[in-house]
Protein backbone atom coordinates (compact mmCIF):
# COMPACT_ATOMS: atom_id res chain seq x y z
CA UNK A 1 0.00 0.00 0.00
CA UNK A 2 1.44 3.12 -1.10
CA UNK A 3 1.49 6.22 2.04
CA UNK A 4 2.40 9.93 1.64
CA UNK A 5 2.83 10.97 5.35
CA UNK A 6 5.05 13.57 6.07
CA UNK A 7 8.56 13.57 7.80
CA UNK A 8 6.81 15.42 10.51
CA UNK A 9 4.11 12.74 11.38
CA UNK A 10 6.52 9.97 10.77
CA UNK A 11 8.89 11.61 13.37
CA UNK A 12 5.93 10.02 15.83
CA UNK A 13 7.48 6.45 16.68
CA UNK A 14 3.51 5.37 17.03
CA UNK A 15 3.18 6.84 13.30
CA UNK A 16 6.22 5.48 12.18
CA UNK A 17 5.49 2.10 12.89
CA UNK A 18 2.02 2.50 11.32
CA UNK A 19 3.67 3.17 7.90
CA UNK A 20 5.11 -0.02 8.05
CA UNK A 21 2.37 -1.91 8.90
CA UNK A 22 0.30 0.09 6.33
CA UNK A 23 3.26 -0.44 3.42
CA UNK A 24 3.02 -3.67 4.28
CA UNK A 25 -0.84 -4.62 2.93
CA UNK A 26 -1.57 -5.68 -0.82
CA UNK A 27 -5.24 -5.47 -0.62
CA UNK A 28 -5.54 -8.90 -1.01
CA UNK A 29 -8.36 -9.75 0.93
CA UNK A 30 -7.76 -12.90 2.40
CA UNK A 31 -8.21 -11.35 5.65
CA UNK A 32 -11.85 -10.92 5.17
CA UNK A 33 -12.40 -14.34 4.64
CA UNK A 34 -11.44 -14.73 8.29
CA UNK A 35 -12.74 -11.84 10.33
CA UNK A 36 -15.61 -12.36 12.69
CA UNK A 37 -17.27 -9.30 11.81
CA UNK A 38 -16.89 -9.61 8.10
CA UNK A 39 -18.40 -12.97 8.20
CA UNK A 40 -21.52 -11.75 10.21
CA UNK A 41 -22.05 -8.35 9.06
CA UNK A 42 -20.85 -8.66 5.26
CA UNK A 43 -19.45 -4.28 5.45
CA UNK A 44 -16.06 -4.11 3.93
CA UNK A 45 -15.82 -1.56 6.42
CA UNK A 46 -16.11 -4.25 9.26
CA UNK A 47 -13.37 -6.14 7.85
CA UNK A 48 -8.97 -5.89 8.46
CA UNK A 49 -9.13 -4.43 4.96
CA UNK A 50 -12.03 -1.85 5.22
CA UNK A 51 -10.37 -0.85 8.96
CA UNK A 52 -7.13 -0.45 7.33
CA UNK A 53 -8.23 1.89 4.67
CA UNK A 54 -10.49 3.67 7.42
CA UNK A 55 -6.91 4.06 9.36
CA UNK A 56 -4.55 4.86 7.14
CA UNK A 57 -6.72 8.29 5.79
CA UNK A 58 -7.22 9.23 9.33
CA UNK A 59 -3.58 9.31 10.54
CA UNK A 60 -2.21 9.97 6.97
CA UNK A 61 -4.63 13.10 6.95
CA UNK A 62 -3.59 13.86 11.03
CA UNK A 63 -7.38 14.61 10.97
CA UNK A 64 -9.36 13.83 14.47
CA UNK A 65 -11.52 10.49 14.50
CA UNK A 66 -14.74 10.72 13.15
CA UNK A 67 -17.89 8.33 14.58
CA UNK A 68 -17.62 6.41 11.27
CA UNK A 69 -14.38 5.61 11.87
CA UNK A 70 -14.86 5.03 15.75
CA UNK A 71 -17.87 2.55 15.19
CA UNK A 72 -16.10 0.31 12.62
CA UNK A 73 -12.79 0.31 14.67
CA UNK A 74 -15.00 -0.45 18.11
CA UNK A 75 -16.46 -3.43 16.10
CA UNK A 76 -12.87 -4.79 15.73
CA UNK A 77 -12.65 -7.80 17.93
CA UNK A 78 -8.62 -7.96 18.00
CA UNK A 79 -9.04 -11.34 17.69
CA UNK A 80 -6.10 -11.34 15.39
CA UNK A 81 -7.51 -14.39 12.97
CA UNK A 82 -6.40 -11.91 10.33
CA UNK A 83 -2.82 -11.88 10.96
CA UNK A 84 -2.64 -15.74 10.95
CA UNK A 85 -4.28 -15.77 7.21
CA UNK A 86 -1.97 -12.43 5.82
CA UNK A 87 0.21 -13.48 3.93
CA UNK A 88 2.44 -10.03 3.66
CA UNK A 89 2.76 -9.75 7.47
CA UNK A 90 0.80 -6.79 8.35
CA UNK A 91 1.00 -6.50 12.24
CA UNK A 92 -3.06 -5.66 12.45
CA UNK A 93 -2.12 -5.72 16.15
CA UNK A 94 0.36 -2.72 16.53
CA UNK A 95 -1.63 -0.97 13.73
CA UNK A 96 -5.62 -1.06 15.64
CA UNK A 97 -3.88 -0.16 18.67
CA UNK A 98 -2.38 2.94 17.34
CA UNK A 99 -5.83 3.67 15.94
CA UNK A 100 -7.69 3.24 19.00
CA UNK A 101 -4.87 5.40 20.89
CA UNK A 102 -6.06 8.15 18.14
CA UNK A 103 -9.69 7.71 18.81
CA UNK A 104 -9.30 7.40 22.32
CA UNK A 105 -7.70 11.20 22.13
CA UNK A 106 -9.12 13.01 19.12
CA UNK A 107 -12.95 11.47 19.35
CA UNK A 108 -15.26 12.76 22.69
CA UNK A 109 -17.87 9.87 22.67
CA UNK A 110 -21.31 10.17 24.14
CA UNK A 111 -21.63 10.77 27.80
CA UNK A 112 -22.98 7.26 28.58
CA UNK A 113 -20.52 5.92 26.68
CA UNK A 114 -17.63 7.72 27.93
CA UNK A 115 -18.50 7.01 31.86
CA UNK A 116 -19.12 3.20 31.01
CA UNK A 117 -15.94 2.78 29.13
CA UNK A 118 -14.10 5.15 32.15
CA UNK A 119 -16.07 2.44 34.99
CA UNK A 120 -14.46 -0.11 33.00
CA UNK A 121 -11.30 0.80 32.90
CA UNK A 122 -10.93 1.70 36.65
CA UNK A 123 -12.50 -1.48 37.97
CA UNK A 124 -11.28 -4.40 35.63
CA UNK A 125 -8.26 -4.21 36.28
CA UNK A 126 -7.99 -4.22 39.99
CA UNK A 127 -9.31 -7.45 41.62
CA UNK A 128 -10.77 -5.15 44.99
CA UNK A 129 -13.00 -2.80 42.99
CA UNK A 130 -14.00 -5.97 40.43
CA UNK A 131 -14.77 -7.36 43.02
CA UNK A 132 -16.83 -4.93 44.63
CA UNK A 133 -18.53 -3.85 40.96
CA UNK A 134 -20.08 -7.66 41.22
CA UNK A 135 -21.43 -7.46 44.52
CA UNK A 136 -23.13 -4.38 43.63
CA UNK A 137 -23.92 -5.90 40.38
CA UNK A 138 -25.60 -8.52 42.36
CA UNK A 139 -27.64 -6.32 44.50
CA UNK A 140 -28.53 -4.15 41.25
CA UNK A 141 -30.16 -7.48 39.77
CA UNK A 142 -33.88 -7.19 40.51
CA UNK A 143 -33.86 -3.77 39.16
CA UNK A 144 -31.71 -4.91 35.76
CA UNK A 145 -35.10 -3.96 33.52
CA UNK A 146 -35.01 -0.42 34.79
CA UNK A 147 -31.33 0.28 33.93
CA UNK A 148 -30.02 1.70 30.49
CA UNK A 149 -28.67 -0.35 27.89
CA UNK A 150 -25.44 -1.66 28.39
CA UNK A 151 -25.37 -1.39 31.71
CA UNK A 152 -28.41 -3.30 31.81
CA UNK A 153 -26.79 -6.12 30.29
CA UNK A 154 -23.34 -5.92 32.54
CA UNK A 155 -25.85 -6.51 35.10
CA UNK A 156 -27.55 -9.20 34.06
CA UNK A 157 -24.12 -11.42 33.11
CA UNK A 158 -23.01 -10.66 36.57
CA UNK A 159 -22.31 -14.08 38.30
CA UNK A 160 -24.96 -14.94 40.53
CA UNK A 161 -22.36 -15.87 43.18
CA UNK A 162 -19.19 -14.80 43.61
CA UNK A 163 -16.20 -17.08 45.28
CA UNK A 164 -14.14 -16.82 48.17
CA UNK A 165 -10.85 -14.91 47.72
CA UNK A 166 -8.29 -17.70 47.55
CA UNK A 167 -5.29 -17.92 49.49
CA UNK A 168 -2.43 -18.70 46.24
CA UNK A 169 -3.25 -14.65 45.03
CA UNK A 170 -1.25 -12.72 46.91
CA UNK A 171 2.85 -12.25 47.21
CA UNK A 172 4.39 -15.75 48.14
CA UNK A 173 6.68 -18.24 47.07
CA UNK A 174 5.21 -21.69 46.53
CA UNK A 175 7.74 -24.99 46.65
CA UNK A 176 8.70 -27.64 43.93
CA UNK A 177 7.77 -30.65 45.26
CA UNK A 178 11.59 -33.14 45.69
CA UNK A 179 14.51 -31.36 43.31
CA UNK A 180 13.87 -28.03 41.91
CA UNK A 181 13.83 -28.21 38.08
CA UNK A 182 12.77 -24.37 37.35
CA UNK A 183 11.62 -20.76 39.24
CA UNK A 184 8.61 -19.35 37.52
CA UNK A 185 6.80 -16.07 38.27
CA UNK A 186 3.23 -16.56 38.02
CA UNK A 187 0.96 -13.52 36.67
CA UNK A 188 -2.26 -13.89 39.18
CA UNK A 189 -4.15 -11.83 37.25
CA UNK A 190 -7.30 -9.03 37.83
CA UNK A 191 -10.59 -10.75 36.84
CA UNK A 192 -9.33 -14.31 36.82
CA UNK A 193 -8.40 -14.37 40.94
CA UNK A 194 -12.14 -13.18 41.03
CA UNK A 195 -14.34 -14.80 38.70
CA UNK A 196 -12.32 -18.39 39.03
CA UNK A 197 -9.77 -18.63 41.61
CA UNK A 198 -9.45 -22.43 40.67
CA UNK A 199 -7.52 -21.97 37.77
CA UNK A 200 -4.35 -20.56 39.48
CA UNK A 201 -4.76 -22.75 42.50
CA UNK A 202 -4.51 -25.70 39.60
CA UNK A 203 -1.52 -23.79 37.80
CA UNK A 204 0.16 -23.45 41.22
CA UNK A 205 -0.48 -27.18 42.10
CA UNK A 206 0.71 -29.19 38.59
CA UNK A 207 3.89 -26.43 38.37
CA UNK A 208 4.84 -27.55 41.82
CA UNK A 209 4.22 -30.87 41.55
CA UNK A 210 6.73 -30.88 38.22
CA UNK A 211 9.24 -29.42 40.37
CA UNK A 212 8.87 -26.36 39.38
CA UNK A 213 8.73 -23.44 42.06
CA UNK A 214 6.49 -20.82 41.90
CA UNK A 215 6.38 -16.85 43.00
CA UNK A 216 3.70 -14.60 42.89
CA UNK A 217 5.73 -11.37 42.80
CA UNK A 218 5.01 -7.97 44.81
CA UNK A 219 3.91 -5.60 42.99
CA UNK A 220 2.77 -7.71 40.09
CA UNK A 221 -1.05 -6.75 39.06
CA UNK A 222 -3.21 -6.36 35.51
CA UNK A 223 -1.06 -6.86 32.36
CA UNK A 224 -2.43 -3.71 30.59
CA UNK A 225 -4.59 -5.25 28.14
CA UNK A 226 -8.19 -4.18 28.76
CA UNK A 227 -6.90 -0.95 28.98
CA UNK A 228 -4.58 -1.00 25.82
CA UNK A 229 -7.56 -2.49 23.63
CA UNK A 230 -9.83 0.43 24.80
CA UNK A 231 -7.07 2.90 23.27
CA UNK A 232 -5.81 4.33 26.66
CA UNK A 233 -1.94 3.46 26.33
CA UNK A 234 -0.57 5.60 28.76
CA UNK A 235 -2.76 3.29 31.56
CA UNK A 236 -1.83 0.63 30.08
CA UNK A 237 2.13 1.44 29.99
CA UNK A 238 1.52 2.13 34.10
CA UNK A 239 0.43 -1.67 34.33
CA UNK A 240 3.24 -2.72 32.35
CA UNK A 241 6.20 -0.79 33.83
CA UNK A 242 4.93 -2.28 37.05
CA UNK A 243 5.03 -6.04 36.05
CA UNK A 244 8.09 -5.26 34.79
CA UNK A 245 9.50 -4.14 38.23
CA UNK A 246 8.22 -6.76 40.04
CA UNK A 247 9.39 -9.49 37.78
CA UNK A 248 12.72 -7.58 37.68
CA UNK A 249 13.40 -8.23 41.23
CA UNK A 250 12.60 -11.25 40.92
CA UNK A 251 15.08 -12.27 37.98
CA UNK A 252 17.81 -9.68 39.62
CA UNK A 253 17.12 -12.18 42.59
CA UNK A 254 16.97 -15.75 42.52
CA UNK A 255 16.46 -15.64 39.23
CA UNK A 256 13.43 -16.89 36.72
CA UNK A 257 13.20 -19.36 33.91
CA UNK A 258 10.01 -18.33 33.02
CA UNK A 259 7.11 -15.84 33.59
CA UNK A 260 3.44 -18.13 33.39
CA UNK A 261 0.68 -16.57 32.32
CA UNK A 262 -2.35 -18.75 32.12
CA UNK A 263 -4.67 -16.28 30.32
CA UNK A 264 -3.64 -16.10 26.97
CA UNK A 265 -4.97 -12.64 26.61
CA UNK A 266 -2.45 -11.51 29.23
CA UNK A 267 -0.23 -13.85 27.95
CA UNK A 268 -0.19 -11.96 24.24
CA UNK A 269 0.28 -8.17 25.89
CA UNK A 270 3.03 -9.44 27.94
CA UNK A 271 4.76 -10.97 24.96
CA UNK A 272 4.71 -7.34 23.60
CA UNK A 273 5.99 -5.76 26.61
CA UNK A 274 9.08 -4.93 24.38
CA UNK A 275 7.06 -3.35 21.99
CA UNK A 276 5.03 -1.09 24.05
CA UNK A 277 8.10 0.24 25.93
CA UNK A 278 10.55 0.44 22.99
CA UNK A 279 10.31 4.27 23.19
CA UNK A 280 11.05 4.48 26.95
CA UNK A 281 14.97 4.38 27.41
CA UNK A 282 14.40 3.43 30.89
CA UNK A 283 12.14 0.41 30.78
CA UNK A 284 13.08 -0.91 27.49
CA UNK A 285 15.81 -3.81 28.15
CA UNK A 286 14.03 -4.63 30.63
CA UNK A 287 10.79 -4.92 29.08
CA UNK A 288 12.13 -7.00 26.03
CA UNK A 289 13.77 -9.62 29.19
CA UNK A 290 10.31 -9.55 29.96
CA UNK A 291 8.63 -10.50 26.96
CA UNK A 292 11.35 -13.27 26.16
CA UNK A 293 10.69 -14.79 29.38
CA UNK A 294 6.88 -14.99 29.17
CA UNK A 295 5.20 -18.00 28.09
CA UNK A 296 1.75 -19.66 28.49
CA UNK A 297 1.58 -22.28 30.71
CA UNK A 298 0.74 -24.89 27.97
CA UNK A 299 4.03 -24.11 26.79
CA UNK A 300 5.87 -23.91 30.18
CA UNK A 301 4.44 -27.81 30.52
CA UNK A 302 5.18 -29.25 27.35
CA UNK A 303 9.06 -27.95 27.93
CA UNK A 304 8.33 -29.95 31.23
CA UNK A 305 6.98 -32.53 30.67
CA UNK A 306 3.61 -33.89 31.77
CA UNK A 307 4.41 -36.94 34.07
CA UNK A 308 2.34 -39.95 33.89
CA UNK A 309 -1.71 -39.33 34.69
CA UNK A 310 -2.50 -41.13 37.77
CA UNK A 311 -6.13 -41.09 36.43
CA UNK A 312 -7.24 -42.75 33.12
CA UNK A 313 -10.15 -40.91 31.70
CA UNK A 314 -12.19 -41.55 29.27
CA UNK A 315 -13.89 -37.90 28.27
CA UNK A 316 -14.14 -36.31 25.16
CA UNK A 317 -12.83 -33.14 24.75
CA UNK A 318 -13.64 -30.32 22.75
CA UNK A 319 -10.48 -27.95 22.87
CA UNK A 320 -11.41 -24.32 22.14
CA UNK A 321 -8.66 -22.44 20.72
CA UNK A 322 -8.64 -18.79 22.54
CA UNK A 323 -7.88 -16.18 19.49
CA UNK A 324 -5.21 -14.56 21.83
CA UNK A 325 -3.75 -17.88 22.18
CA UNK A 326 -3.90 -18.99 18.50
CA UNK A 327 -3.97 -15.84 16.44
CA UNK A 328 -1.81 -13.85 19.18
CA UNK A 329 0.49 -16.09 20.08
CA UNK A 330 0.78 -19.05 17.70
CA UNK A 331 0.20 -21.59 20.54
CA UNK A 332 -1.89 -24.13 19.26
CA UNK A 333 -0.70 -27.85 19.16
CA UNK A 334 0.41 -27.30 23.10
CA UNK A 335 -2.84 -27.71 25.12
CA UNK A 336 -4.01 -30.34 22.53
CA UNK A 337 -0.80 -32.27 22.98
CA UNK A 338 -0.87 -32.24 26.43
CA UNK A 339 -4.63 -32.90 26.97
CA UNK A 340 -3.67 -36.09 24.87
CA UNK A 341 -0.86 -37.22 26.98
CA UNK A 342 -3.06 -36.87 29.87
CA UNK A 343 -5.50 -39.53 27.86
CA UNK A 344 -8.04 -37.05 27.10
CA UNK A 345 -9.87 -37.82 23.57
CA UNK A 346 -9.82 -34.28 22.14
CA UNK A 347 -12.26 -33.84 19.19
CA UNK A 348 -11.89 -30.26 16.61
CA UNK A 349 -13.99 -27.61 16.57
CA UNK A 350 -15.65 -26.34 13.31
CA UNK A 351 -14.95 -22.63 12.21
CA UNK A 352 -12.32 -22.78 15.41
CA UNK A 353 -10.49 -19.69 14.13
CA UNK A 354 -13.66 -17.32 14.50
CA UNK A 355 -13.62 -15.63 17.85
CA UNK A 356 -16.38 -16.80 20.70
CA UNK A 357 -17.17 -13.09 21.26
CA UNK A 358 -15.85 -12.49 24.65
CA UNK A 359 -12.74 -10.25 23.42
CA UNK A 360 -11.76 -8.25 26.66
CA UNK A 361 -14.90 -5.32 27.18
CA UNK A 362 -15.93 -6.13 23.73
CA UNK A 363 -18.64 -8.21 25.03
CA UNK A 364 -20.21 -5.45 27.26
CA UNK A 365 -19.42 -2.56 24.55
CA UNK A 366 -20.88 -4.52 21.60
CA UNK A 367 -22.91 -6.91 22.95
CA UNK A 368 -25.68 -8.02 19.82
CA UNK A 369 -22.07 -9.10 17.89
CA UNK A 370 -20.97 -10.88 20.87
CA UNK A 371 -24.27 -12.70 20.67
CA UNK A 372 -24.10 -13.72 17.51
CA UNK A 373 -20.41 -15.20 18.16
CA UNK A 374 -21.30 -16.70 21.15
CA UNK A 375 -24.24 -18.79 19.94
CA UNK A 376 -22.16 -19.66 16.49
CA UNK A 377 -19.14 -20.91 18.75
CA UNK A 378 -21.59 -22.58 20.81
CA UNK A 379 -22.85 -24.49 18.06
CA UNK A 380 -20.42 -25.55 16.45
CA UNK A 381 -18.62 -26.78 19.64
CA UNK A 382 -22.30 -28.81 20.26
CA UNK A 383 -21.69 -30.31 16.56
CA UNK A 384 -18.88 -31.87 17.65
CA UNK A 385 -20.79 -34.01 20.96
CA UNK A 386 -18.00 -33.14 23.95
CA UNK A 387 -18.15 -34.21 26.99
CA UNK A 388 -16.32 -31.47 28.55
CA UNK A 389 -14.87 -28.32 26.54
CA UNK A 390 -11.38 -26.92 27.74
CA UNK A 391 -10.21 -23.10 26.99
CA UNK A 392 -6.89 -21.72 27.82
CA UNK A 393 -8.76 -18.14 28.61
CA UNK A 394 -11.14 -16.92 31.59
CA UNK A 395 -12.90 -15.03 29.53
CA UNK A 396 -13.91 -17.62 26.41
CA UNK A 397 -14.75 -19.94 29.58
CA UNK A 398 -16.90 -17.43 31.08
CA UNK A 399 -18.54 -16.51 27.68
CA UNK A 400 -19.16 -20.09 26.30
CA UNK A 401 -20.06 -21.66 29.89
CA UNK A 402 -23.11 -19.09 30.11
CA UNK A 403 -24.89 -20.83 26.97
CA UNK A 404 -24.18 -24.41 27.01
CA UNK A 405 -25.07 -27.29 29.66
CA UNK A 406 -21.66 -28.99 28.73
CA UNK A 407 -19.12 -28.57 31.48
CA UNK A 408 -16.39 -26.05 30.36
CA UNK A 409 -13.01 -25.35 32.52
CA UNK A 410 -9.18 -24.14 31.83
CA UNK A 411 -7.00 -26.37 30.03
CA UNK A 412 -5.23 -26.52 33.23
CA UNK A 413 -7.51 -27.72 35.86
CA UNK A 414 -7.70 -31.08 33.33
CA UNK A 415 -4.22 -31.83 33.44
CA UNK A 416 -3.79 -30.91 37.39
CA UNK A 417 -6.70 -33.20 37.71
CA UNK A 418 -4.75 -36.01 35.41
CA UNK A 419 -2.04 -35.92 37.50
CA UNK A 420 -3.33 -36.27 40.69
CA UNK A 421 -5.50 -32.61 42.04
CA UNK A 422 -8.55 -32.65 43.08
CA UNK A 423 -11.93 -32.72 40.87
CA UNK A 424 -12.22 -29.56 39.31
CA UNK A 425 -15.52 -28.10 40.99
CA UNK A 426 -17.12 -27.34 37.35
CA UNK A 427 -17.13 -31.36 37.34
CA UNK A 428 -18.49 -31.96 40.38
CA UNK A 429 -21.85 -33.58 39.19
CA UNK A 430 -19.83 -34.88 36.20
CA UNK A 431 -17.68 -37.55 37.35
CA UNK A 432 -18.75 -40.17 35.27
CA UNK A 433 -17.68 -38.37 32.36
CA UNK A 434 -14.12 -38.97 33.63
CA UNK A 435 -14.42 -42.63 33.63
Amino acid sequence: MQTNFTLAQLADSGVAESEKILRNCVHCGFCTATCPTYTLLGDELDSPRGRIYLIKDMLENDRPASAKVAKHIDRCLSCLSCMTTCPSGVHYMHLVDHARKHIEETYRRPLGERLLRSMLATTLPSPTLFRLSLIGAWFAKPFAALLPGRLKGLVKAAPTSIPARSSVDHPQIFPAEGTRRARVALLSGCAQPVLDPQINEATIRLLTRHGVEVVVAKGAGCCGSLTLHMGREAQALVAARANVEAWMREIDGEGLDAIVINASGCGTTVKDYGFMLRDDPDWRAAAETIAGLAKDISEVMLDLGLQTPERQPKARVAYHAACSMQHGQKVVEQPKSLLKTAGFEVTAIGESHLCCGWAGTYNVMQPEISQKLKERKIGNIERSKPDIIAAGNLGCITHIGGGTDIPILHTVQLLDWATGGPLPKALEGHETLLH
